[in-house]
């Protein structure tokens, strides 16, 4: 039996200015993208064909034409490699696309149109994922994250990977059905680490238990697409159909009863509200500006707030900022680092700040700098800082600080653990927080919190 492996993976911002090109995608093929799909002992007697895995950072709209060239690429090398048994898809779900309703849809399909009616198709999904009913009229087998932030993606793959072996091995045939609910909140205020995600999460195992039920999921759906597919949904794989709707329909329920206790899973408020009340060493995340949930990350809004209150003055408190995009203020520190101007440079909106650098230094596309208190790390390009290796490949401690800023909603696994007071700020950017405030001219009619007449 032969099953080739890949897939595409991203999330997209309607309200972010910027395109996203072939040149922010980072390919996997070969034997890196076998590791990733845990392809191992329990293959036996399956070859497993990788095919390419195309991923970016969150950001805007990808361009017709790399999408374009994704699909017909991935489907070409699909028919190099027929025949094949199954096909294991890796994907998101997020992906936008200008003039394109259903992108990810629209590659499933043609997905099957190479190998046809009797392979087998299952698929990992990231539970931000947008699942429409030709998703999953066209795949076999469904499986998406448990937990946000994301500590599952190898499981999640495992899953896919199991349902999609059974299968192959005379094991009934799965199907998937969906129950899409008008309700689209964004990933902070649907955080597993709190109620009531926290439960309703941990409640899907129990599901799988279940006679005819393989896989049973809750997706949150990404809030920050104004499109006519911007939906959570419960979406299980099954060989019993009876079995699976019923188990979607409870899902669906259960997570709508909860819908007045979804809010922000740490104290979340205006940016000056939260400097104002600084006490002891604090996180504060940058929600609106963060990359990983689509924004442009190059706004200095928090910059400016702290050069307001005399932070570049003085050295009796320290600040980091990491980090905000800007090429252009790094290729003018390479030189001259006498001064620079910071923030919107990609697009992203906000104030633009001067200011004149006590020290500069260099290291991995990054700048460093320094004024008063600040520490402030600007990058060539977009970029996360969510984990501890990040901070340390460049020298720098973050537990150093009494305030360390993150481009970030909720925070990843490594700085939760921290000891510091944890604050999510509700900037302004591409992916606002706040909810009710964006533009809403696609979305389902109605979809809590957003209220009808947002949509007129």
């Amino acid at each position: 039996m032969r099953v080739a492996i890949g897939g595409i993976h991203t999330e997209c911002s309607t309200y972010s200015p910027l395109l996203q090109v072939a040149g922010d995608f980072t390919r996997t093929e070969g034997q890196a993208l076998l590791d990733m799909a845990g392809v191992g002992q329990e293959w036996h007697g399956v070859e497993a064909v990788p095919i390419f895995h195309d991923r970016s950072i969150p950001g805007g709209p990808v361009s017709p034409e790399v999408f374009a060239a994704q699909c017909d690429e991935f489907c070409a090398r699909l028919r190099a490699a027929l025949p094949l048994d199954g096909v294991l898809l890796i994907m998101h779900g997020a992906y936008f696309v200008p003039g394109i309703d259903d992108p990810e849809g629209d590659f499933v399909r043609a997905v099957r149109e190479v190998v046809g009616p009797q392979a087998i198709i299952s698929s990992a999904w990231d539970l931000h994922g947008q699942i429409t009913e030709t998703i999953v009229r066209t795949v076999d087998a469904f499986a998406a994250y448990r937990t946000a932030p994301h500590v599952d993606q190898p499981q999640t793959r495992a899953r896919a990977a199991r349902m999609l072996l059974e299968a192959l091995r005379g094991g009934p045939r799965p199907m998937v059905v969906r129950r899409a609910i008008p309700l689209l909140v964004s990933g902070e205020m649907s955080s597993t680490f709190v109620e009531p995600c926290q439960s309703l999460y941990a409640s899907l195992p129990g599901y799988d238990a279940r006679p005819g039920i393989s896989d049973a999921n809750l997706m949150i759906g990404y809030v920050w697409a104004d499109s006519p597919r911007a939906t959570a949904a419960a979406v299980v794989t099954c060989t019993e159909r009876e079995a699976g709707e019923a188990a979607a329909d409870e899902i669906a329920a259960a997570y709508w009863a909860r819908r007045d206790e979804l809010r922000p899973d740490m104290y979340s408020a205006p940016l000056d509200t939260l400097l104002d009340g600084l006490s002891g060493p604090t996180i504060l995340a940058d929600s609106g500006d963060n990359p990983t949930a689509g924004a442009v990350g190059d706004r200095a809004d928090v910059l400016e707030a702290l050069l307001a209150r005399g932070w570049c003055e003085t050295s009796a408190k320290r600040a980091m900022i990491v980090g905000i995009a800007a090429p252009r203020a790094v290729a003018d520190l390479r030189r001259d680092g006498t001064g620079l101007t910071v923030g919107g440079e990609l697009g992203g909106g906000g104030p633009r700040v001067t200011l004149r650098p006590d020290s500069v230094r260099f290291a991995r596309e990054t700048a460093i700098v320094t004024c008063g208190g600040i520490t402030l790390v600007l990058t060539e390009k977009r970029r996360p800082f969510h984990d501890l290796a990040d901070f340390a490949a460049l020298d720098l401690d973050p537990l150093a600080a009494d305030l360390l800023v993150v481009k970030s909603g909720y925070l990843s696994p490594d700085l939760r653990q921290l000891s510091m007071r944890q604050v999510m700020a509700l900037t302004e950017g591409a992916v606002s927080q706040d909810l009710t405030g964006l533009e809403n001219a696609h979305r389902p009619r109605p979809t809590w919190p957003f209220k009808s007449f947002d949509f007129i």
